[in-house]
């Protein structure tokens, strides 16, 4: 058989086309201290409630990403832990994870509102972003709706002393002012690419994890001192109802300590009792149907410096 003949019996495959030539796509992840909006942000870009949100220190825990569709280009926004020195293994773990992924991004985004001074934390991270060099660097001034104007404008100045950056921008998510700017200046920093995932898709979280992290987020309300960085869950399982369209829901949160289950628990489970109601309001519109959750609080005893208990509870 001479190669023509190959060719006429199997017909090679159409080339895949791929999107216009200015088509731009890749990834970014926004740093900065605690409470400076990095979930709010990642979640007002995305369009969905991706990332939980609090103002307790270290509540993102892992790199969770939301995909966010533009004619121009994909944006994937990795939401990862706070850069932060550690004191226990869990947070030596995360550290590394925030390593590994900024050390993969195109571009990232250091966060600093626009209501508060830039003070050590800022300067702090923003030294860290040395380490990689491969990364585009931006600075975005958020909550600019709870800072006046001249504020904003000192603000945006003393942002651009810190380092030569790519693009700075002020935003507000909660406002949704500039957010379609910001997309619009991020794609355009993204390389040219075909898209990296699915026109429909707006993270890669499993429906397990988003629920836990559901549960988790309404047992931080409330809680204080050291409670928050004790908390962790799990879903045992996840059971749709035969009878009803109903879906049961059995959880665990972990603590570490006797007297940090009684918190989560409360006076005659009055406490438990808040934090299943306040998560089935996120869970059934993610789920779209009605819930019953069985939430049981456990103690694993300083599972936060312990490899084998951080092994099973997912880090």
């Amino acid at each position: 058989m001479t190669h023509d003949d190959q060719n006429t019996d199997h017909p090679q495959p159409e080339p895949e086309v791929l999107p216009d030539a200015g088509y731009r796509a890749g990834f970014v992840s926004f740093v900065g201290r605690p409470n400076v909006g990095k979930s709010t942000l990642t979640n007002a870009l995305v369009g969905q409630k991706v990332a939980i949100t609090s103002s307790k220190p270290q509540t993102t825990r892992k790199a969770i990403r939301g995909i966010v569709h533009e004619d121009t280009g994909q944006l994937i926004i990795v939401d990862t832990p706070g850069i932060h020195r550690p004191r226990t293994l869990l947070g030596e773990r995360l550290n590394d994870l925030v390593q590994s992924t900024l050390s993969d991004v195109d571009v990232i985004g250091l966060c600093v509102p626009a209501n508060e001074k830039i003070g050590p934390g800022d300067k702090f991270i923003n030294e860290q972003l040395d380490h990689y060099p491969r990364a585009k660097k931006v600075a975005i001034v958020t909550k600019i709706d709870a800072a006046p104007r001249p504020t904003t404008a000192e603000q945006l100045s003393e942002v651009q002393k810190l380092r030569e950056w790519d693009l700075i921008i002020p935003v507000s998510a909660t406002s949704s002012i500039q957010l379609d700017t910001l997309v619009r200046e991020l794609i355009a920093l993204m390389p040219t690419s075909e898209p990296l995932y699915p026109a429909d898709a707006i993270t890669d979280e499993v429906l397990e994890d988003r629920i836990a992290e559901y549960i988790r987020e309404a047992s931080l309300e409330g809680v204080h001192d050291e409670l928050p960085h004790s908390i962790a869950v799990t879903i045992d399982d996840m059971i749709e109802r035969e009878d009803k369209d109903i879906l049961d829901i059995f959880a665990n949160i972990f603590v570490e300590r006797d007297s940090q289950k009684a918190i989560i628990i409360g006076k005659g489970g009055s406490r438990l009792r808040d934090v299943g109601q306040q998560a089935r309001i996120p869970i059934e519109k993610l789920v779209g149907k009605q819930v019953f959750l069985s939430i049981r609080v456990k103690v694993a005893k300083d599972w936060q410096r312990d490899p084998k208990l951080l092994g099973r509870l997912g880090f």
